[in-house]
């Protein structure tokens, strides 16, 4: 820019030479040379050079000339700045006009001094060289009374790149030299002053330059230039706010943020560039909103699970981009749990079965059983139940439970145990006269299917036949009921068979109450005769223990009570309990109703029962018997 200068100012040395030999060559031709413009400061002076030619066959003997302000033509009567005639003026120039060119030499440079904003304006010069011979220019100068430095900033300022800022002022008062100053440039360089340097159309600019490499933080500093005038109390100052170009910078956005689900959320973009940014949200890629602006905020409206993850903020403009990103996070409860794995397994395999979740935070997960943990993991979102050599035990109902502090939920998950038969211990036979009832039960899985086989008739009976057998299923429990009618005699022996796809079980069922077949055996009249002895035997111990307390007691009090002598400590083998057999049977009877329908029959009546204290019932049917007996002997 130095360079350019001082050759333009070369260039406009040699300006005036060159117009003056183009005028000779056209041959002396009516025409002025003016600069277009000028300027000046307000109180200081002014010099507006002037050259005029006129045609060389006039000779005139004397030339006189004419400074018009703002008009060219004497008929308009424009106020008269100078007039070399009469000296006469108008008083706007009073003592402020002069003519510093010498006509005769056709220089009609003109001096105005402590010029102010009324005399900014238009100004042309006429020549006068006697009689008709009078001609007004039509080229002339337009003054511009200025109170302000002129700063010149280049078009673009870029941050990083160096720039050159000058500083100028018109330098066109022979009287008064201006100096120029830089104001707030602290930081940015150090001034370097041109000096006097002559513009395009001949005019005096005095110079300063300003170089320095803007950063960011530049933009929108106020610079400013002085123009003082010494020894007198002229000051100008003049300042230019930098524009400087600069990339985008993000530097405001959200930290990574957490969400509960169905929230609201608001993620915020700001950045400092200068031209504004264009600011674009994304996410995976996809434009979610953008638009021109300092700062862009992206509202979520009711987040859900899969709006969680990365949102990537871009600012860009002409000078370049930034991008940074946030991390979403979307806490929820953790979703129904999702069960995999082995369902059907056979008694002996190793079973292994998969929990797995989504949820945020992860889960803590848990396979139970009947209320008993079987395996836990925490923070997790999968669970991993091995069971080694399974067992019917571990048949039955699961549950997963996943839960973090947002909420619980479960899943049910059945695990079927396939396993060969098994005849449980409480599987028997029991008789009341002439019934036989044979209780088996089975656990199995799938479900067996149950015969019980009467060896000694060579007879099986399946369960299909409800003539006599009744089934019925519960859980993995298959319970079946042979009942058989007419069993006076000696109830056959009997085997429960079981059988499924796994393996064939068989038990001989036993016969609970066998105690109670005697009576059965011995028949009504043996049981009278049975029944009689014991009464007589028990009359005699009676008669007997009297005499004795008579003779040996005396004290014997009224009030203790007598020993009795029950059927458990003696007894003979008979009527008492045959009785009770067929009073029991014929309730039953009445009950069953329809031959084949299983019987309300107490299986679990054992011998021990016989031992029992007779209750009140027991002493009235003794009471009968013995009455019954006494008859059947007279």
């Amino acid at each position: 820019a130095i360079t350019h200068l001082l050759h333009k100012m070369i260039f406009l040395t040699a300006l005036p030479l060159f117009w003056i030999m183009i005028s000779a060559s056209r041959g002396g031709h009516w025409g002025a040379w003016m600069p277009s413009s000028i300027s000046a400061f307000e109180g200081t002076c002014v010099s507006i050079p002037c050259r005029f030619d006129f045609p060389d066959e006039l000779r005139p003997a004397v030339v006189h000339g004419v400074w018009y302000f703002n008009s060219p033509y004497p008929k308009n009567y424009p106020p008269v700045v100078f007039k070399s005639r009469t000296q006469v003026v108008h008083e706007s120039f009073q003592g402020r006009s002069r003519l510093l060119g010498d006509l005769g030499l056709r220089n009609c440079t003109l001096l105005l001094n402590n010029v102010s904003p009324e005399l900014g304006g238009k100004y042309y010069f006429r020549g006068d060289l006697g009689g008709y011979n009078q001609y007004t220019f039509s080229e002339h100068s337009v003054l511009d009374v200025i109170n302000t430095p002129n700063i010149v900033v280049p078009p673009e300022v870029v941050a990083g790149t160096e720039v050159e800022v000058s500083c100028m002022v018109p330098d066109n008062c022979p009287e008064l030299r201006p100096e120029l100053s830089w104001l707030g440039h602290e930081g940015l360089g150090e001034p370097a002053v041109l000096g006097r340097l002559r513009e395009d159309e001949g005019t005096w600019v005095q110079v300063s330059l300003l170089h320095f490499v803007p950063t960011s933080e530049a933009n929108g500093h106020r610079l400013g230039c002085q123009a003082s005038f010494p020894n007198t109390s002229l000051q100008f100052e003049g300042f230019a706010s930098l524009d400087v170009k600069y990339p985008p910078v993000i530097v405001e956005m959200n930290s990574s943020v957490e969400a509960i689900e169905g929230s609201h959320v608001s993620l915020l973009c700001g950045a400092d560039s200068n031209p504004l940014p264009l600011l674009t949200w994304m996410r995976d890629g996809t434009v979610m909103r953008e638009a021109v602006a300092e700062s862009l905020l992206l509202e979520l409206e009711e987040v859900t699970p899969e709006e969680d993850g990365v949102y990537a903020c871009l600012a860009e403009n002409a000078y370049g981009q930034d991008n940074r990103t946030v991390e979403l996070s979307v806490m929820y409860a953790p979703w129904k749990p999702t069960v995999n794995g082995t369902m059907v397994a056979v008694e002996g395999e190793t079973v292994f079965i998969s929990c797995s979740t989504q949820s945020k935070p992860d889960p803590i997960l848990t396979i139970f059983k009947e209320k008993q943990i079987l395996a836990t993991v925490i923070y997790e979102s999968e669970l991993q139940l091995e069971l080694p050599a399974v067992k019917p035990e571990d048949d039955g109902e699961y549950w997963c439970v996943a839960e973090n502090q947002y909420g619980q939920r479960a899943t049910a998950f059945n695990l079927s145990v396939e396993f060969a038969p098994v005849i449980l211990l409480e599987s028997h036979c029991a008789a009341a006269r002439d019934t036989v009832q044979c209780l088996c039960v089975v656990k199995s899985n799938p479900e067996p299917s149950v015969a019980f086989e009467l060896p000694s008739r060579n007879v099986t009976v399946n369960e299909t036949e409800r003539e006599f057998v009744y089934s019925e299923r519960s859980g993995l429990l298959l319970t079946s009921i042979l009942t058989l009618r007419g069993q006076a005699q000696a109830p056959p022996r009997v085997i429960c068979t079981s059988r499924n796809l796994y393996g064939t079980k068989s038990l001989e069922l036993p016969f609970q109450g066998a105690h109670r077949l005697m009576w059965a055996k011995i028949g009504p009249v043996g049981a009278v005769v049975a029944f009689a002895i014991l009464i007589a035997i028990i009359c005699y111990i009676t008669q007997t223990r009297r005499k004795k307390n008579v003779t040996e007691s005396p004290s014997f009090s009224a009030g203790d009570n007598p020993p009795v002598l029950f059927s458990s400590d003696f007894r003979i083998s008979g009527a008492p309990e045959k009785y009770e057999s067929e009073r029991r049977l014929g309730s039953e009877r009445r009950l069953l109703g329809l031959r084949g329908e299983p019987p309300e029959l107490d299986l679990s009546y054992s011998h021990s029962d016989l031992g029992k204290r007779p209750t009140k019932d027991s002493y009235t049917l003794t009471e009968e018997l013995a009455e019954y007996a006494e008859i059947r002997v007279k």
